[in-house]
């Protein structure tokens, strides 16, 4: 008896060694952290924020500065931990990258993330990336904090994903002009939230210059136009295929905001004459690309 006894507390002893090693190592290791950027969110605030427009073609953005004072914030929040690496999660057609996101790719800790641009220019599929890597990470253990920049609520599971394997997550949003920019749900189910504001973003977006056409150029005609307006359909038709026509059928006559904004500036390079203003000749414009597409279903 007294044998199994000093066996049993034997075995507890080496038992209680192994959790102290064990818990020496854990006090040992120190705490990691990522940074998730959702980049539509980002560049459709801050455009508004500093530039006073969402449109991307309206600003430049220097995504290498940006990220770098992104994770020195993040170094000062998280003042014992390493950074993992940056995530920056974006939409593109048929998930291959424009040359800027290649060279965002290119800089050094960070990770682009890529779904997919439909017709009307959404994203699809973005906030799927955002929870399959919050949540791949916080349950090996990658991270213990994650810095996610957005506001859609979207991403609230990727949040409970995240936070169900004990990683704690720290919302970031971008100081809105007016109102909100972040959906509730999600600024509820945060561990922390913090607004990053207008002097935070300001050296690094910066308004373009919109084109200059020549004063007192020759008024094209109704036809001109609506010619240029076919050749831009067929081209758009070219690059995002049929899917996205049937996307952009059931909204005839109407043109989503942003392919009427491409479809315009388009026009106007190839005219070398500013259609603003001017509403016969952007309806023709868009009557020539509707019949394009039109021929082509």
């Amino acid at each position: 008896m007294n044998d199994d006894l000093a066996a049993l507390k034997a075995g507890i002893d080496r038992t209680n060694e192994l959790l102290t090693r064990m818990l020496a190592e854990v006090a040992k290791t120190p705490s990691t952290h990522a940074i998730f950027v959702d980049a539509g969110y980002l560049y459709a605030a801050t455009g508004r924020l500093v530039a006073g427009t969402e449109d991307r073609r309206a600003f430049d953005l220097d995504a290498e500065g940006l990220i770098e004072a992104l994770i020195d914030k993040a170094r000062q929040i998280f003042a014992d931990s390493r950074l993992l690496r940056v995530y920056w999660y974006d939409g593109a057609r048929r998930r291959i990258h424009t040359a800027e996101q290649q060279a965002i790719a290119e800089l050094p800790d960070v990770k682009v993330r890529l779904g997919n641009l439909n017709a009307n220019n959404q994203q699809k599929g973005v906030d799927s990336l955002i929870r399959t890597d919050l949540e791949s990470l916080a349950r090996h253990r990658a991270i213990s904090d994650a810095a996610l920049l957005g506001g859609d609520e979207d991403l609230v599971s990727a949040v409970e994903a995240a936070q169900g394997y004990g990683a704690r997550v720290h919302l970031w949003g971008i100081e809105a002009p007016e109102g909100r920019n972040q959906a509730e749900p999600l600024l509820w189910e945060v561990d922390s939230q913090r607004t990053l504001d207008l002097e935070f973003f300001k050296p690094y977006v910066s308004r373009r210059a919109a084109p200059a056409y020549e004063a007192g150029a020759t008024r094209p005609t109704r036809e001109d136009v609506r010619f240029i307006g076919a050749q831009i359909a067929a081209k758009w038709l070219s690059s995002r295929g049929r899917e996205a026509l049937v996307e952009l059928l059931p909204g005839h006559p109407y043109l989503p905001g942003p392919v009427d904004q491409d479809l315009l500036v388009e026009a106007e390079g190839m005219l070398q004459y500013s259609l603003r203003g001017q509403a016969d000749l952007r309806r023709a414009l868009r009557d020539g690309f509707w019949e394009h597409l039109q021929t082509q279903y």
